[in-house]
């Protein structure tokens, strides 16, 4: 039998991650690359990316761009292949909150927040894709949530994102699979990130949360550092089309 550890090893491959300046996205970042993959992050805060890169080192390049201006996808994607060439992976952490509550969303709330979770990573995806077509592999790795499937407080327009985001993924499973481009995505439970510092700011409603999984605690960022690596290397070559729940069993109680 090989070596099972070789299924892991991403050397000679080139990742995108976007919203890698800071939580999820950030930590995913430096995985890929201690991996062996090449990555560059993307997000519109040039000076967090800095910080992001002196960390990694050479395996990191960073472009500071809104991922969410349809308008100026054609020219990210050549400055994402820049520095190591065009990616075989691209993982969509980037992602807006709003908390606004059902009576009270703006139309440029709702607009905000579908931008961002839910159209830029399909069209984003959609222009890396006749790369990963003539290479006969690629990674899709979209970020879902537990909105995806739960409704939660304020969250009207952003489970509405999320929950697109699970069919999202389905149908780029459906479309491009067959090219040898899988299509996945992970489902965060509660992690310290920015996206949810309203959350663990409150230590009430933080132990509440804690309480509901399996596990009986909140995420951890290491946590993701598994998952995301098995849904972007060769052990998940069957795997496509599929939301990993990565929340201690939340979403099974």
């Amino acid at each position: 039998m090989d070596d099972p550890r070789v299924l892991f090893d991403l050397t000679g491959r080139v990742a995108c991650v976007t919203g890698a300046s800071s939580g999820l996205g950030r930590r995913v970042a430096l995985v890929l690359a201690a991996a062996g993959a090449r990555v560059v992050g993307v997000a519109r805060r040039a000076e967090a990316l800095a910080e992001l890169k002196a960390e990694a080192g050479e395996n990191v390049e960073t472009v500071a761009a809104d991922v969410a201006d349809r308008s100026g996808i054609e020219k990210l994607v050549d400055q994402i292949a820049q520095p190591f060439g065009a990616p075989d992976i691209v993982v969509h952490a980037a992602g807006i909150n709003t908390r606004e509550v059902a009576d009270d969303v703006t139309a440029q709330g709702w607009d905000q927040t579908l931008a961002l979770n839910l159209s830029a990573p399909f069209f984003l995806s959609q222009a890396m894709v006749p790369t990963m077509k003539s290479k006969g592999w690629g990674r899709i790795v979209n970020f879902a949530s537990l909105q995806t499937t739960r409704a939660f407080p304020g969250g009207i327009a952003y489970g509405a994102s999320k929950a697109g985001v699970g069919q999202l993924t389905r149908a780029m499973a459906e479309a491009w699979s067959s090219h040898g481009i899988t299509a996945n995505a992970i489902g965060p439970g509660f992690f310290p990130t920015e996206l949810t510092q309203a959350v663990f700011d409150d230590p009430d409603r933080a132990a509440r949360n804690a309480a509901q999984t399996c596990t009986n605690r909140n995420g951890r960022l290491q946590d993701i550092d598994g998952p995301i690596l098995f849904l972007c290397s060769p052990a998940s070559d069957y795997v496509t089309g599929q939301v990993l729940m990565v929340d201690g069993g939340f979403t099974a109680k």
